[in-house]
């Protein structure tokens, strides 16, 4: 597996893996025609337009194999209110969901997180729907940790509980 960072031409790879993870690791915990709705199509155009305005301190990595892109990860500073000094955040972390569990995740993870320390970040957040057990149990064997702190995010017109982790880099 190699990763780099993502272009601009990586955007509808990426919407598809977005929206077919959601589709997956999310079944059960949104309605279902709330997944079904998800477009790639506009999911594409989205990420095509945050990858062309290429914000300095906001990186986007591809992990592929064999020429075809199989998960990625973006992470920047802290969206945080008032974020502490040196804080980054992992924005997203998803792979192509016939590939969870095979490890290529964590390799993905851990290349992020190698780049938030190269880059002088002194810790990092994140946050996840706090009933998605499976993603819960990777950041926890990653070494992160929640004192249970959540907070509600409106989608599809659900109010959904978020949980946050943190780890110092």
């Amino acid at each position: 597996m190699r990763i780099r960072r993502a272009r601009p031409e990586d955007a509808h790879a990426i919407a598809e893996i977005h929206v077919r993870s959601w589709q997956s690791a999310y079944a059960g915990l949104l309605p279902h025609e709330a997944l079904e709705s998800l477009s790639i199509a506009d999911r594409a155009e989205r990420w095509r337009g945050w990858l062309e305005q290429g914000l300095p301190d906001h990186r986007v990595w591809v992990a592929e194999e064999e020429d075809r892109i199989v998960g990625f990860s973006s992470t920047g500073p802290s969206r945080d209110r008032e974020p502490s000094s040196g804080t980054a955040e992992v924005y997203t972390l998803y792979l192509a969901p016939d590939l969870f569990g095979t490890g290529r995740g964590r390799v993905l993870f851990a290349h992020a997180m190698d780049d938030l320390r190269a880059r002088g970040y002194r810790g990092a957040e994140l946050w996840v729907l706090s009933g998605n057990d499976r993603a819960r149990r990777f950041y926890e064997a990653a070494g992160w940790r929640t004192e249970d702190e959540e907070q509600t995010e409106s989608l599809f017109e659900i109010e959904l509980r978020e949980t946050r982790y943190r780890i110092e880099l």
